[in-house]
């Protein structure tokens, strides 16, 4: 079942589940006993048609293959247990969030749940005892309940089904047993949760800095699958200059969800002036030609690694003379950021050398109210006016991977073989900024790929997609025929 289990269709962006522990824990009772879930425009069930649902159904365990993620979610699991040697450890997936009355996202689990289960299902949670894992879960509903047939959040014929736990269980090589059994921790133990204990929040952080092999090929499937995404909306290019922003926006969650389990993060489509709101996720702007678009898109993979790409594109297929001169500055800095990446260097290199480029470069065209010497001083960073945002982030299953790490093992730490970081440097002239000159307003310009630290120097994930302005406008031209 492509490497995991999963209990309804599997995830979505925006979805935050680790509130959803407190909601787990304070129901101790068992998901059979209660009510399903229905709504108020639900028919009434007469007693006749509930015991008639509840006969003459076939019944089935799956034989399911060891998923890949098996073996290295033991280990991840171990490493965690050494961390907290004889404590008890719990990690839960979360549940369903709203997205409007009664309908709700579709779920994707906690990353650090998944990261060291492997589990994709709702409302499961993984305890790690003293280096014994215990995988709760809720599993199928039992086919002598109404839950099966009426729940709407977790019944089988409203919501799919979910697998039993022997499935889970054979799947993912846990101890398995049904979240009714969930301990209430009320003894002397130490018990750390996730979503309350910063020091295991920090550990599982750290933990994921270094991406294993199997890590490396499923964030290399993402960036491969995002390459897709971005070849697909060139293709469209006709449709792309009808419709705007939307259609390049659709046309890639198509691409990632073909593909992959979903986006990794909302798109970023900007055309024209939208390009400088560095996290414009509005994309329904429309796609003028003359001007620049800006595609921040990156698909997730089935085991929820995900992309993360910036291209800025002429919507024309051909820059002109000012956008080449402005995108090859930015395309020098990103180059100088990745030759930075190397074992040993500071995690900020990459950001240090791209934008020792942009501020000179930003002198040459004579913005700098100050030498570039002493606009690029920590004291000052004027330069930052256009530049904005640092030039680096860690990735894996969040697309801001292990965000809760200590700053000394990632931004005020070095690199080392396995960290795989973006390298996103850009310039950003807003349209009403009156101290540049008026054919820089509204230009906005990122170039973004995802490096994995190799052991002599980098490897660039994502390099399938061209960088250079003459590499994009051949790319351009060979894709739109």
């Amino acid at each position: 079942m492509d490497g995991s289990l999963s209990g309804r269709v599997l995830p979505t962006r925006g979805t935050s589940p680790r509130a959803a522990y407190s909601v787990v824990v304070s129901d101790q009772t068992t998901p059979e006993s209660t009510e399903p879930k229905t709504e108020s425009h639900d028919p009434a069930v007469p007693a006749a048609y509930a015991a008639f649902m509840r006969e003459g159904w076939g019944d089935r365990e799956l034989d399911l293959p060891v998923a890949e993620v098996a073996a290295p979610a033991a280990r991840r699991r171990q490493r965690l247990a050494e961390a907290f040697p004889g404590e008890r450890l719990v990690l839960p997936a979360g549940t369903y969030k709203v997205r409007a009355n009664d309908t709700d996202y579709r779920f994707r689990p906690d990353t650090a749940h998944t990261y060291f289960s492997g589990n994709q299902t709702s409302d499961a949670v993984l305890v790690v005892d003293a280096g014994e894992s215990v995988l709760y879960a809720r599993p199928r509903s039992s086919r002598e309940t109404d839950e099966f047939f009426r729940d709407r959040q977790y019944g089988e014929l409203w919501a799919g089904r979910r697998p039993s736990l022997k499935e889970i269980s054979d799947s993912l090589q846990i101890e398995v047993r049904h979240l009714d059994e969930l301990p209430s921790f009320d003894d002397d133990r130490k018990t750390r949760h996730l979503e309350t204990d910063a020091d295991l929040a920090r550990v599982a952080s750290e933990l994921r800095l270094i991406k294993d092999e199997w890590e490396v090929a499923q964030l290399q499937e993402a960036c491969d699958i995002t390459t897709l995404g971005f070849e697909d909306s060139v293709r469209e290019w006709d449709r792309v200059l009808e419709f705007g922003e939307r259609w390049i926006e659709g046309t890639f969650f198509r691409r990632a969800r073909a593909m992959g389990n979903d986006i990794g993060y909302d798109s970023i489509v900007g055309g024209g002036k939208h390009a400088t709101t560095l996290h414009w996720i509005e994309n329904s702007g429309p796609i003028t030609p003359g001007e620049l678009v800006l595609l921040d898109m990156g698909v997730e993979n089935r085991s929820l690694y995900t992309a993360d790409v910036t291209r800025t594109i002429p919507v024309d297929g051909r820059f002109t003379d000012l956008q080449r001169h402005l995108y090859d500055l930015v395309y020098a800095a990103q180059q100088a950021g990745i030759e930075a990446v190397r074992p040993g260097e500071p995690f900020r290199a990459a950001h240090h050398a791209a934008m020792e480029v942009l501020a000179h470069g930003l002198a040459d065209l004579k913005l700098l109210p100050v030498p570039v010497e002493e606009a690029l001083d920590p004291d000052s960073r004027v330069y930052a006016r256009w530049t904005l945002h640092g030039t680096s982030h860690m990735l894996g299953m969040d697309v801001h991977d292990c965000g809760q790490a200590a700053p000394s093992s990632y931004a005020e730490g070095t690199l080392a073989e396995g960290m795989v970081l973006t390298v996103e440097p850009g310039l950003y002239f807003q349209e009403d900024d009156l101290l540049v000159p008026e054919e820089l307003r509204g230009v906005g310009i990122r170039i973004e790929d995802d490096i994995l630290v190799t052991a002599d120097g980098y490897r660039n994930l994502s390099a399938a997609l061209p960088r250079t302005s003459a590499d994009v406008e051949e790319w351009m031209g060979g894709l739109r025929g």
